[in-house]
């Protein structure tokens, strides 16, 4: 078990707390709530699930409510990249030289319930987003504040979830893809679920 106590935590939290960072450094995923319970000797998810809310809502931990498997330690996300400098698309540049700032990427991940999807297909292609690529989402609240052209992932319930352009004309939803090879899907407001919308795309190369 960590050593480390954090004076901001009930002792129930840090103990949690220090479990879960050990477990991760160990095993590179996180841990299920059956072995969270097991590993501080409870009975009943309750308590393990009070004590996330209570790491999440004081910063410590990043996870979609009731899906452990989602779970992230915020102070070992990177905290910032080095911008270098530019790079071309079209003819040369000077390179780079001197770091001048970092990218700081602490923000995205510190957002309550973010979590990642896996894309499967070419439907967002010219979005710059392809299959195999991994997308953090953040989840929606409400639907009315989403503006046209936002890139969400949406569940519609007996055909499954998509990832598309968000638009609402008139009554109507339209669930665009980035690929003229993709018609538009057409649906009522109720017929469809907007899990997140698209706060970044990671891609390993």
């Amino acid at each position: 078990m960590s050593s480390s106590v954090d004076n901001n935590l009930t002792d129930a939290q840090n103990e949690l707390y220090g479990w879960i960072k050990d477990y991760m450094k160990n095993f590179q995923h996180s841990p299920s709530i059956r072995q969270m319970m097991q590993a501080m000797g409870l009975k009943s998810p309750a308590p393990i699930q009070s004590r996330l809310k209570h790491l999440q809502d004081k910063g410590y931990i990043s996870w979609q409510e009731g899906k452990a498997r989602t779970m992230q330690i915020v102070d070992e996300i990177v905290e910032g990249v080095p911008i270098m400098g530019s790079v071309a698309a079209g003819g040369l540049i000077e390179t780079y030289s001197d770091v001048q700032q970092n990218l700081d990427i602490s923000d995205v991940f510190k957002k309550k319930n973010v979590f990642a999807l896996t894309v499967n297909g070419d439907s967002m292609i010219d979005a710059c987003i392809a299959d195999g690529d991994m997308v953090l989402m953040e989840p929606i609240t409400d639907t009315f504040t989403l503006k046209n052209g936002t890139i969400v992932s949406a569940l519609v319930p007996g055909l499954g979830t998509t990832l598309k352009y968000f638009m609402k004309r008139g009554n109507k939803i339209y669930l665009e893809a980035a690929n003229p090879n993709y018609e538009p899907i057409e649906l009522e407001l109720d017929q469809l679920i907007i899990q997140g919308k698209l706060l970044a795309v990671w891609r390993k190369v």
